[in-house]
């Protein structure tokens, strides 16, 4: 092995698995673990909610009138769209954690912008209080600006 080869993971350095408690470095195996758990179920959720888009599509679709959509219709399917994206975004955001076991901010503000996006599509304007249209808007800028600002000091 060559010197520029690190001999522990950045996990393994983060979680202080090499600093020779027997207890900490088992707990810290433990937590890696649960992680990787947390992926596989990750995954299983993104088929499943394939799935769920594929069905609901094919629902929607075969429904009177055959093979055309209404204005509601294609809101759901988009929210279905949406909430899988969502899930892979979150999956790549478990998975960047164990290879280099830092929180890349700015894709969990990029999860979180997705996410918000979402909600405001499928907001039913008709139903929503005003006060939930400025506290999602306010929530939208903040993020947004945050976004701009993480991007801005990733470049300089």
């Amino acid at each position: 092995m060559n010197d520029d080869t690190p001999s522990t993971t950045p996990v393994e350095k983060h979680l202080g698995a090499s600093n020779g408690d027997q207890l900490i470095t088992g707990l810290n195996t433990a937590i890696r673990q649960a992680i990787r758990v947390l992926a596989v179920f990750m995954v299983i959720v993104i088929f499943l909610s394939v799935a769920d888009v594929a069905f609901v599509l094919y629902e929607r679709l075969m429904a009177p009138p055959f093979l055309l959509l209404s204005l509601n219709d294609i809101f759901v399917v988009f929210a279905s769209f949406l909430a899988v994206l969502i899930a892979i975004e979150i999956f790549a955001n478990i998975t960047l954690y164990l290879r280099d076991d830092v929180i890349h901010v700015r894709l969990v503000i990029a999860t979180a912008l997705m996410a918000i996006a979402r909600k405001v599509i499928v907001l039913d304007f008709n139903t929503v209080a005003p006060e939930y249209l400025y506290g999602t808007g306010a929530v939208l800028l903040a993020l947004g600006v945050t976004y701009w600002l993480v991007a801005t000091k990733a470049r300089t």
